[in-house]
């Protein structure tokens, strides 16, 4: 999932404390690396779900990497909508401000999955930055009432979950503000330095 890196209108948070500047360039060169490692990746199939839905045709996305809008509503409901799609099988959502996000740790959710009903990665925040479910026999609600952006969307979410088998990957760190991104500076490479 990711937002269109236009200034002021992504990374909203970060702005606010490096800049809309700084924050436009970490979420573009952020989309462009994750991409990179995983787009074209031959175990899955990869489709970038975009907000707002005119962006599907923005030509800041590379080309050969299929697109969808995300649609109206909270997060939660985007990612519930995508969860819904009538493509076959297991899917995995994640974002983009992840530096630390590996093909690996898609692997291992993947795996996972084939043994447990959903998968979450969680992150150091408290929400979680890989999402998943094994859509069989039906896809599940997870998303009800889960206070996003807050240390308790990891926790909501698994109560959403209760009865049912879950699996986690890695812990790693997104980037909201102008702490985490100088923590996790080091993997973002030249393009992007650090305050």
């Amino acid at each position: 999932m990711a937002r269109v890196p236009a200034a002021g209108r992504v990374k909203t948070r970060l702005a606010r404390e490096l800049g809309v500047a700084t924050a436009a360039r970490f979420a573009r060169h952020a989309a462009h690396a994750l991409l990179a490692r995983v787009a074209q990746h031959p175990a899955w199939h990869t489709t970038l779900a975009v907000t707002p839905d005119l962006g599907t045709t923005a030509r800041v996305w590379p080309p050969g990497v299929a697109r969808l809008p995300q649609g109206r509503g909270d997060l939660g409901q985007r990612m519930q909508r995508i969860m819904d799609t009538p493509a076959r099988g297991p899917i995995v959502i994640i974002g983009t401000d992840v530096p630390g996000l590996r093909t690996a740790h898609i692997r291992e959710a993947f795996r996972l999955l084939g043994r447990h009903d959903a998968v979450l990665g969680p992150a150091t925040d408290g929400g979680y930055w890989l999402v998943g479910l094994k859509r069989r026999p039906h896809v599940l609600k997870l998303f009800d009432g889960v206070r996003w952006s807050s240390p308790h969307a990891l926790a909501d979410t698994l109560g959403n979950l209760a009865g049912r088998s879950t699996a986690r990957v890695a812990v790693l760190s997104d980037v909201d503000t102008a702490e985490d991104f100088v923590r996790c500076s080091a993997v973002f490479g030249r393009r992007i330095r650090a305050p």
